[in-house]
Parts: C-alpha cells; sequence; structure tokens
C-alpha cells in the first residue's frame, strides 16, 4: 500500500507540475495570444498524462484523481471488486497532497514565489457545466476501457480526451479535485481562485455520478471490472485485504 500511496502522490504532484508549468512557460512564450496559451497548455497536459499514466498505472492504477477513486470503490461495492473504503479515502490524501507539492514544484521552476494563492475567478454557470460534462466523460471513458478489456489504452485515450476536453468546455476540463485544490496555489494562467473551488468540485462529483450512471447503463456488468481502472494493477480490495 505504501507503494501505491507514492504513486498516486508522485503521479498527481508531477500531473499538477505539467499543468501549472506548461500555462506558465505558455504564458511566457505566447504572451499576447490566449489562444495558442491554450494550445500550448492543452498538447504539454494530454502528453504529460499519458505518460505518468504508463509510468505509475502497474503500481497504483495511475488515478491520480479522487473522482475516480470514490467511483472505483462505490461501482465495487457489491461485487466486491474496486477499492476498500479505507484505501480509497488514503488515495484521495495522497492524490490532493501531490497536487499541493506539484503546484509549489511549478513555482519554483520558474522563478516564483513558492506559495502563491491564484486570484483567477472561474465560476460561472458555463463553467460549471462545463467540469460536469469533462467529468462524466473521464469517468464514463475510463471504466468503459476497463470493462471492455482494453485498460490497456488507458493512457492514450485518457490522455487524449483530457487534450480535447481543454478545448469542447468552457472549463478547460479541470475535472479531478485534486488538481483543483493543487491549481490554488499558483496565481498563473492555469490557476484557481479559493471561491472558485468549491462549486468546480460539486460539479466534479455531479459529473462522475452522471459517467458512472452512463456506463452502468451501457455496460450492466461493469462492477466485476472495477479494479481494473485506470490500469490493471493488484489493487486492495475488500475481498483480498492486500
Amino acid at each position: 500500500m505504501a507503494r501505491r500511496l507514492l504513486a498516486e502522490f508522485v503521479g498527481t504532484g508531477l500531473l499538477v507540475t505539467v499543468v501549472v508549468g506548461s500555462g506558465i512557460a505558455a504564458a511566457q512564450l505566447s504572451p499576447d495570444d490566449v489562444g495558442v496559451q491554450l494550445l500550448e497548455n492543452s498538447i504539454a497536459t494530454a502528453f504529460g498524462l499519458a505518460v505518468l499514466i504508463l509510468l505509475f498505472g502497474p503500481v497504483s492504477g495511475a488515478h491520480f484523481n479522487p473522482v475516480v477513486s470514490a467511483a472505483d470503490w462505490l461501482l465495487g461495492r457489491r461485487a466486491g471488486t474496486g477499492m476498500a473504503g479505507g484505501h480509497m479515502l488514503a488515495y484521495t490524501v495522497a492524490q490532493v497532497s501531490g497536487g499541493f507539492a506539484g503546484a509549489l514544484l511549478a513555482n519554483v521552476m520558474f522563478d516564483r514565489q513558492v506559495w502563491e494563492i491564484s486570484t483567477k475567478e472561474r465560476v460561472t454557470t458555463g463553467h460549471l457545466v462545463g467540469e460536469v460534462v469533462a467529468t462524466a466523460g473521464l469517468v464514463a471513458v475510463i471504466f468503459a476501457l476497463a470493462r471492455t478489456g482494453r485498460a490497456g489504452l488507458s493512457a492514450a485515450a485518457v490522455g487524449a480526451y483530457i487534450g480535447a476536453a481543454y478545448w469542447f468546455t468552457s472549463s478547460t476540463s479541470f475535472a479531478n479535485p485534486a488538481v483543483t485544490v493543487g491549481r490554488i496555489f499558483s496565481d498563473t494562467f492555469a490557476g484557481i481562485a479559493p471561491g472558485s473551488v468549491s462549486g468546480f468540485i460539486g460539479a466534479q462529483l455531479v459529473g462522475a455520478f452522471i459517467g458512472l450512471a452512463l456506463v452502468i447503463a451501457l455496460y450492466p456488468d461493469v462492477q466485476q471490472s472495477a479494479d481494473e481502472a485506470v490500469v490493471p494493477h493488484d489493487i486492495p480490495t475488500p475481498n483480498n485485504g492486500k
């Protein structure tokens, strides 16, 4: 379990470093073109996320996201698959802590103040709807791949989905409470003000439930493969007690 938590901490931290760091770099390289900034940010995030899934997936499943861990636990409760509740909570703590550390690392690399709080307000009705859509799609993709025996494609598919969702959602697809919290601590292109965080996380939770409902409707036996998400790994479940 210690190895799994380390993988989730470092993986989530590096994901936030990729998101925030590429956002800072984009603002420096293309200061007068927000569209190009978003393109640079989204490409780096898509590729970075795919690589992190390949690196850490065999150890922890590469959740890097509390809603994915919660969905895994919730989906597998009846079938005795998926995560045990205590392990899901431990994953969440590791992920949120990693997101915080990742933002600080990005600040240090780009010679910014190590500790800063974003002033970028993001909450509008459209942004919240965008987060619902982004998170629902992410959860649906992950568990559909697990159910159909294609979890090995998760690195490419999840990276591609998040890269695309930067553009087709108004919120630029945070879709992750740990990343959302981490981005509070960098007052940059990728930041989010503390006052916007609760709305984003609430929308992400709603989106996760919608994504799960869609997967269950499409694949009624999806709970049997809950422990294959995001990448097949030896996950602690209620039945195996590992």
